[in-house]
């Protein structure tokens, strides 16, 4: 079997290469940039994986190979952009990695396999149940052990990618908002997003890269 695994995301590489461990009688090629339809057809795999890839996909892939990407969402809510921090920033932290077949809906094909996924702890450790439950279904997809049906999109909302604008912690914020919400925005913006920040008076950005909570203690 082939397989043409595209993605540049840490944990995408990292569920590649365990495929690549867990099959290695199969022909499975790593893409991370420079995707054209004329070099997946020199190919010519059975599968193509997109795991953590973040631009548009040529009609002509999807339609003529069987495509899946993994959404790290419980689909089909939280579909679009920055997922992860999307979901955080609004308070969820049960969630779901969905692998999906890519059609020309946004984040709308029809639905492989899932399973939960808390969002609680910092962005690496997320990052790491990500790459374990995705590495787990992609093997049963892989065996054939999957059931696919169409997701529901009558009411599901599409969300835009956040920009490092929007990594700020403001004063309004910081007044009006819980000392757990603070904690959960910097440790979703941890690296290799851009970082939480504040604002300085000399025109400055100070990064947050690491905070914890603490209690009060009256002197």
């Amino acid at each position: 079997m082939k397989i043409l695994c595209v993605g540049y995301r840490t944990w995408a590489l990292s569920i590649y290469s365990n495929l690549k461990k867990k099959f290695p009688d199969y022909k499975i090629k790593i893409l991370k940039k420079n995707l054209s339809y004329k070099s997946i057809k020199k190919f010519n795999p059975q599968l193509i994986l997109f795991y953590g890839w973040s631009w548009m996909i040529d009609e002509k892939i999807f339609r003529n190979y069987t495509s899946l990407m993994l959404h790290p969402s419980d689909l089909p809510k939280f579909r679009g952009g920055s997922p992860i921090q999307n979901q955080i920033i609004n308070g969820v932290k049960k969630s779901a990695v969905t692998i999906f077949k890519i059609n020309n809906i946004l984040d709308g094909g029809p639905i492989y396999k899932k399973k939960k996924l808390m969002l609680t702890g910092g962005i690496n450790k997320i990052f790491s149940r990500i790459e374990k439950i995705g590495t787990n279904l992609t093997i049963d997809i892989i065996k054939g052990k999957y059931r696919i049906y169409n997701q529901n999109l009558k009411n599901s909302l599409i969300y835009i990618r956040r920009s490092p604008k929007d990594s700020e912690i403001t004063l309004n914020e910081i007044k009006n908002r819980t000392s757990q919400y603070l904690l959960d925005k910097i440790q979703m913006l941890e690296d290799p997003y851009p970082n939480a920040y504040i604002k300085t008076k000399d025109n400055k950005k100070l990064l947050i890269k690491i905070a914890k909570i603490a209690k009060l203690v009256d002197n």
